[in-house]
């Protein structure tokens, strides 16, 4: 039932689109139209009459013949045949004719040919037989009822009585239960709703099964039920409808372009519950098949993460964002939005490696021209508030009908009163179009998806129209193509490599912040010159607050007709695209590309890349973690872990106050040294390997020497116990409850002269709380923080400077890693979340839940294997939005965990004072 362009109206003669906007079609009758009635040439057209809310529609079975659709408030008179419209008493005759008295007529369709509707205007009566006589009385009636609500004189009243007369009609039918696929299906819920596609809302009774979700139209077009298998659907989303939280679209491709059934609820709590439920039942599914999947609705910020790290087009990301704003291919007041990518509509060649080919992404339309930005700002500056800049929006119905015309003509028809656009102000071609962007006093439209999709026909006059001629005496047909399309496939798969080259994937931010982020709203819109009407914007009104019926139903419309701009997702600078070096993006680059997938020619491989090879392979195959071994070694639980560079000794601190070195080859315990009566909470190794480092809760960190057995120094360091350390190129950072961090200047005791190490304090990272734990990235030029209180905060190291303070969980933090490009941080908090951060930009960009804190992570960028409170292991795939494998471990909370380089061994320490080796089968 997917809903396109093309798809019903030239498929069946009648369709929606010959109604008016907002108009419903109530009930239809097989009858004839009785031409010429009394005279000796009278013949009768067999076909079938409509009854309409704000019209009467004719459509005979011989296509030869035009349909007929008179308005009803053109009617003069409206009754059974020979008798006058005062005294209607239908007892008198058995006849099954109606007459209809009327001004204006108008004729579609005729030879079945899609044109400009032909109107005939005058006094004139048409009769029409029913072959039911016995329905005539009932007909007679409701076409009165209709006909004063027509003749009133506000708009708001007509629409409330129309309103009063679709809601009594609906409570007096319901769901016909035996089109129920299967007699055991359990009904769950029942209500009145509308099936939307594009201009059009049908309305009728919604049912929801355990298996089915069905609709019902009330007039039985275009077919008497609708159903959508509840296994099939992919993804769900809430929608606003006519600025109200009315919507419902279901989908059960992963196309994101067309849905597979739009619904609009006359009550939110009917959404609602809707939504909870098939939301419920995805999850249940979900949970049954473990590796399928179902997802009922992803956030923008996952999507984000997608995107950045590659495993998203810019095609395929644009729609996701497009879908979460609200935006719907049956709504063409909120149809998806696309940017002009390409600035040379002229050259006979396309160079994509030119940045002057491309248009300038973090400008809107308007402020493109220089000169036309300054008259508009002119005006802006003299306006009175509310001022805007722009006059009319980037997409409203009227553009995307603009450039889909060709394959939608009844559409703008239904949209311009049986009306084509004037010749000239067609889409005739795209460098025109593009130059009336760039120079037209109100023009400031972007693009659809389908000028970045595969379908040619929008560009096409394949129907054959009669668009009309232009001044030049020429007819308006195919869409003029630039010089640099030989065809318009080629133009689509140009403008497709266009979309995902290195500059677009470099600069889509830009436009993304301006149509769905930051700079939609408020000052920084302004200082980007993106200020549109009021009205355009989410809560830019209330209709609620309109007492006056007649003002509200004009504000609707001037609001649908006038474009919309998205619900806002971002409020902070999105993150820019990760461009990596070697990849090149297709709209089919998929979940299955390798981010590793560098081409190295044969005898160029390194011991890196081998490195990077066994890295890759291995956390491809994380979930395959077998336990190898296990030890209980301490008294409290382990609180560090650090391993010789050969693998045979394994450094371990505890809460019970002692360093352990344990020697895996004998699987004997060698040492057990005490500093002082208070726990340590982290170890590490100093490079060479002849010296271990323990913090501990008594502000000291103590420095012990493998080789000499004995403590060599302590580093009395903070006001409170010292929570982490780390170590990179003679430099220590510790954390401590202090709500400080410092970085020291460490000489180490092995150097030639030297019996003792030397500390110099370069920096302290002050904080407001005490401060849990800390890491560096790869090259130890940032620093990432994580407090009691839940904020996570990114230290430039270079200038000892913040550079973002998030406060992104609802407890403790209990670790935090950057990826290994440096790009994003992982954060893991006693409130359960995971939570990934854009370093460039300090955006949270995705987050995670499980039902209890994770302690302890390592992670690669996208997959995460973290240590839980419960004492398992997870596997997250963070791009899919799920945890892909459980792992039972210890008895009680995972508190740290070690990985070797070649990412091949883990080992990890828990509250049940145990260590364990985990080794990669595959």
């Amino acid at each position: 039932m997917n809903i396109k362009f093309g798809y019903s109206p030239l498929n069946f003669r009648f369709s929606l689109l010959l109604l008016n906007l907002e108009e419903y079609y109530f009930e239809q009758h097989t009858a004839n139209y009785i031409q010429h009635k009394g005279s000796s040439n009278e013949r009768k057209i067999r076909g079938s009459l409509k009854i309409c809310s704000k019209s009467v529609i004719f459509e005979p079975d011989a296509i030869s013949q035009p349909i007929i659709k008179i308005p009803l408030r053109d009617c003069i008179n409206i009754g059974k045949l020979g008798e006058n419209g005062a005294n209607r008493h239908f007892a008198k005759t058995k006849s099954g004719e109606i007459s209809l008295i009327f001004s204006q007529v108008y004729f579609i369709k005729e030879h079945n040919i899609v044109a400009p509707y032909k109107i005939e205007r005058g006094k004139m009566e048409y009769v029409f037989e029913l072959d039911v006589s016995g329905k005539v009385e009932d007909v007679v009636e409701t076409l009165l009822q209709l006909h004063r609500a027509s003749c009133l004189d506000k708009l708001g009243d007509q629409t409330a009585m129309i309103t009063a007369i679709l809601q009594s009609r609906l409570a007096r039918t319901s769901f016909d239960k035996n089109r129920f696929q299967s007699v055991s299906e359990k009904l769950h819920m029942e209500c009145k709703a509308e099936m939307v596609t594009p201009l059009v809302t049908n309305p009728g009774h919604v049912c929801i099964t355990d298996a089915n979700l069905y609709f019902q139209p009330l007039n039985g077009h275009p077919k008497p039920v609708v159903q959508i298998t509840l296994q099939d659907v992919r993804r769900i989303y809430k929608r606003r409808h006519g600025l109200m939280p009315l919507g419902l679209e279901v989908f059960c491709t992963e196309d994101d372009l067309c849905s597979d059934i739009y619904l609009k609820f006359y009550e939110p709590q009917d959404r609602d519950d809707l939504y909870y439920y098939i939301a419920t039942y995805l999850d249940h599914n979900k949970k049954l098949n473990f590796h399928e999947h179902h997802v009922a609705e992803h956030t923008a910020e996952s999507y984000m993460l997608q995107w950045q790290r590659g495993y998203l087009s810019n095609y395929q990301y644009l729609l996701h964002l497009n879908n979460l704003a609200d935006r719907s291919c049956n709504d063409l007041s909120q149809y998806p939005v696309f940017p002009w990518i390409i600035n040379d509509y002229y050259s006979s060649v396309l160079d994509l490696s030119n940045p002057r080919t491309f248009r300038d992404l973090s400008k809107p339309i308007g402020a493109l021209n220089k000169e036309r930005l300054e008259r508009l700002l002119t005006r802006y500056r003299e306006m009175p508030d509310p001022k805007f800049m722009y006059g009319s929006h980037y997409s409203s119905p009227g553009y995307v009908l603009f450039y889909l015309v060709r394959i939608a003509p009844e559409y703008m028809l239904c949209l311009q009163n049986g009306r084509f656009d004037n010749a000239d102000r067609m889409f005739n071609s795209i460098a025109e179009t593009w130059k009336n962007c760039l120079d037209g006093a109100t023009d400031f439209k972007e693009l659809i998806p389908e000028f970045y999709g595969d379908d040619v026909s929008f560009l096409v006059n394949s129907l054959k129209l009669n668009l009309g001629k232009r001044q030049g005496g020429k007819m308006v047909d195919d869409v003029e193509l630039p010089p640099w399309a030989s065809s318009p496939e080629d133009f689509l798969q140009k403008s497709k490599d266009a979309l995902e080259s290195k500059y677009v994937s470099e600069h889509l931010h830009e436009w993304i912040d301006l149509i769905f982020g930051y700079k939609q709203k408020g000052s920084d819109a302004v200082g980007a010159h993106n200020v549109f009407h009021p009205l355009t914007y989410e809560g830019g009104v209330n209709l609620n607050s309109i007492e006056d019926p007649d003002e509200k139903v004009a504000m609707l419309t001037q609001i649908l007709e006038f474009g919309q701009t998205p619900k806002q997702l971002f409020v902070t600078p999105h993150p820019r695209r990760i461009t990596p070096k070697f990849k090149s993006f297709s709209q089919t680059s998929s979940q299955n590309a390798s981010m590793a997938d560098s081409p190295v020619s044969p005898g160029e491989e390194s011991f890196e890349d081998l490195t990077e090879e066994s890295k890759t392979l291995a956390w491809t195959n994380i979930t395959k973690l077998q336990l190898h071994e296990h030890y209980k070694i301490h008294k409290e639980a382990v609180t560090g872990i650090a391993v010789s560079c050969n693998g045979s000794s394994v450094f371990t601190t505890s809460q019970d106050s002692t360093l352990k070195m344990f020697s895996k080859e004998s699987k004997m315990l060698q040492r057990s040294i005490s500093f002082s009566n208070m726990a340590l909470s982290s170890c590490l190794l100093l490079p060479g390997d002849a010296t271990v480092i323990s913090s501990s809760w008594d502000n000291n960190v103590y420095f012990y020497s493998i080789a000499f057995g004995r403590r060599q120094d302590t580093l009395m360091g903070h006001d409170d116990a010292v929570s982490k350390i780390c170590w990179h190129d003679n430099r220590l950072y510790s954390a401590s409850w202090d709500s400080t961090v410092k970085v020291w200047s460490g000489i180490p005791a092995e150097m030639p002269g030297t019996k003792r190490h030397h500390f110099d304090l370069l920096a302290e990272l002050e904080h407001d709380v005490s401060v849990d734990t800390i890491s560096l990235n790869d090259t130890s030029t940032l620093l990432v923080s994580g407090t009691k209180e839940g904020t996570v905060s990114i230290w430039d190291l270079t200038t000892a400077t913040m550079l973002h303070q998030i406060p992104c969980h609802s407890g403790t933090v209990c670790d935090t890693a950057f990826s290994p490009d440096s790009r994003h941080v992982l954060s893991t908090g006693e409130d359960g979340c995971l939570n990934v951060i854009d370093v460039q930009t300090g955006m949270l960009i995705s987050s995670l839940t499980s039902e209890e804190p994770q302690r302890c992570f390592l992670w690669d960028g996208n997959s995460v294997l973290s240590g839980s409170q419960s004492g398992e292991l997870l596997v997250w795939d963070l791009l899919g939005a799920k945890i892909s494998e459980r792992i039972q471990g210890h008895t009680g909370a995972v508190t740290c965990i070690w990985m070797n380089e070649q990412c091949s061994s883990i080992i990890t320490g828990g509250d049940d004072r145990q260590i364990m080796f985990w080794k990669l089968q595959y």
